[in-house]
């Protein structure tokens, strides 16, 4: 659906109307639809060009960062990058972010960046003559057919380490961008053993583990595919770009192209000369520019959206903005007409001085710290993945619940699916939450309703199961109140044995991630270690208090 919109920017002196399509930022696979954004008309003022400044004291990796990432300025203006009402700044704790330069209203907007500067894939088969030509002349499906990740870090290895100049964009100059990206990540994918054992929580290590095994053979087979990618990318500089990637890409099911005006024009043209040499009627010149305006619509809108097609996005500036799961105050739409890309203000707005926020999408902690590298605390979206049914342990549920589970169950309980699987049957996604079937607990919903229904049967007296038919799915809704209070007694006492597992407990874990936050000399992975799991025994505390 589209909507007609007057906004205000905040970088120049017109009302500009256009048609918007939002779009979430997200990094990994879960891709948010393209959806309408709401605006309004209002009354603007000028605002200057970004700065670059210090807030507190940054640490040396921000603040080197910061340096490399002055000549953006001069190359945002000469490329027609349009900014006003923000700048970058370097925080001590959050690295470079967008702060505010005036009191920005809902709608206002602060950044556009014309679409032919951006970095992007279509997936699940994305074209690129220049990656094609000059890395995989002799195998361009090698290139084709790689994971969006992968394709985008091959773009930005091929502007870093081979020819800056991006023809796609009219012969741009992309290496005062690049050299503004961060040239390294504190995620767990370079954590010591000890540091990962650390995070107390088996799917994030597990996790980290897939991601390294698949990020190597996704690079191992594009050296077999290319010599001439071998000879320019190593392992290190592929990383480097599959993490600028998943930390730094939007993407949205929309991947039809900006709007065209040359096919309207002409069609205009030519209903004029149609009708005006007398050549048919203006019905039949009607029908005719009808035709030429659905094909464009098909093209645009329709034909991608069955395709289920999906596009991924790197957009110089905008990038610089960071995350909160909830209350974002910065909204990242693509111009249809306009052929670029925007960030703007939204509802209450944005104070002088405040760090504008956007949303990367529902992301937990588990994504959050191991493609991004923080942990957001409260966050509402995290999740907690208990090991599978099958490895709990059923003599202390029996002893909570004062009940034994019966015959038949677990072997019903294992053929509906309902026990996890088996560590040797993981798949090949490299997002750590759901990779070993466990149990998924969230902040926002609680146990998994499917648990639940597990544990009416499993728990189920002999009564109970005869009722039931020995069906699992008659027990999807409560079958007694003695049933139920069994099956949630044995849902809590899970959750409080994974607790008492922990090798720390919550007051150790607050005293520590203190002493840590106000010493100095710890390393950042250890801080964040803690801040982890302390967010994981938070989440868990809280399922306890809820289970009833």
């Amino acid at each position: 659906m589209l909507r007609d919109a007057t906004r205000r920017n905040v970088f120049e002196g017109t009302t500009m109307k256009y048609f918007v399509f939002v779009i979430s930022a997200v990094a990994a696979g879960n891709a948010s639809a393209f959806a309408p954004a709401a605006v309004r008309s209002i009354t603007r003022q000028t605002s200057p060009l970004f700065a670059l400044k210090s807030k507190a004291d940054p640490s040396p990796s921000t603040s080197s960062r910061l340096k490399r990432t002055t000549p953006l300025a001069e190359w945002a203006t000469v490329n027609d990058i349009k900014v006003g009402g923000v700048e970058i700044v370097a925080s001590k704790n959050a690295g470079l972010g967008l702060y505010s330069t005036q009191n920005l209203s809902a709608n206002d907007i602060v950044i556009q960046v014309p679409t032919k500067l951006t970095l992007s894939v279509e997936s699940p088969t994305d074209y690129n003559t220049a990656m094609e030509t000059k890395l995989f002349s002799s195998n361009p499906k090698a290139y084709r057919n790689s994971p969006w990740w992968a394709a985008l870090s091959i773009q930005l290895n091929y502007y870093d380490k081979v020819d800056s100049i991006n023809q796609r964009s009219g012969g741009v100059n992309m290496k005062p961008w690049i050299d503004s990206l961060p040239r390294s990540y504190d995620t767990p994918l370079h954590w010591s053993e000890s540091s990962l054992q650390e995070l107390q929580y088996r799917p994030m290590m597990e996790g980290v583990a897939l991601q390294k095994r698949v990020w190597r053979k996704r690079y191992d087979d594009l050296v077999a595919a290319s010599n001439e990618f071998a000879s320019h990318i190593s392992y290190d500089d592929f990383v480097w770009g599959c993490e600028t990637a998943r930390s730094r890409a939007f993407s949205g099911a929309y991947s039809g192209s900006a709007f065209n005006p040359v096919p309207y024009a002409t069609v205009t043209a030519l209903v004029a000369m149609y009708i005006g040499l007398g050549i048919g009627t203006v019905e039949q010149a009607a029908n005719g520019a009808a035709l030429v305006v659905c094909g464009s619509i098909l093209k645009d809108f329709v034909f991608p959206k069955l395709l289920k097609a999906q596009k991924y996005v790197i957009c110089p500036l905008i990038d610089m903005a960071n995350h909160v799961g909830v209350g974002a105050t910065g909204n990242v739409a693509f111009e249809y007409f306009a052929d670029g890309f925007s960030l703007s203000a939204v509802d209450p707005g944005v104070q002088q001085g405040k760090e504008m926020f956007i949303s990367y999408g529902p992301r937990n902690n588990d994504q959050l710290l191991q493609y991004y590298g923080f942990v957001e605390e409260n966050n509402i979206h995290d999740v907690y993945i208990l090991p599978p049914i099958r490895e709990w342990n059923i003599e202390a549920l029996e002893q909570a619940c004062g009940r034994k589970v019966g015959p038949g169950r677990l072997e019903k309980l294992d053929r509906a699916g309902l026990l996890g699987f088996a560590t040797d049957n993981l798949n090949t996604d490299t997002e750590a939450a759901s990779s070993i079937g466990g149990v998924v607990l969230t902040r926002a919903t609680g146990i998994d309703p499917a648990v639940i229904q597990a544990l009416r049967a499993l728990m189920s007296s002999n009564d109970e199961w005869e009722d039931s038919g020995e069906a699992i799915g008659n027990f999807a809704a409560e079958v007694s109140p003695a049933n139920e209070r069994a099956a949630r007694t044995a849902v809590r006492r899970a959750i409080e044995m994974e607790l008492e597992s922990k090798a720390t407990t919550v007051e150790e874990d607050k005293n520590l991630l203190k002493m840590y936050t106000e010493g100095k000399g710890v390393d950042n992975e250890e801080v964040l270690a803690v801040m982890f799991r302390l967010e994981k025994k938070k989440l868990l505390q809280e399922a306890i208090r809820n289970v009833a």
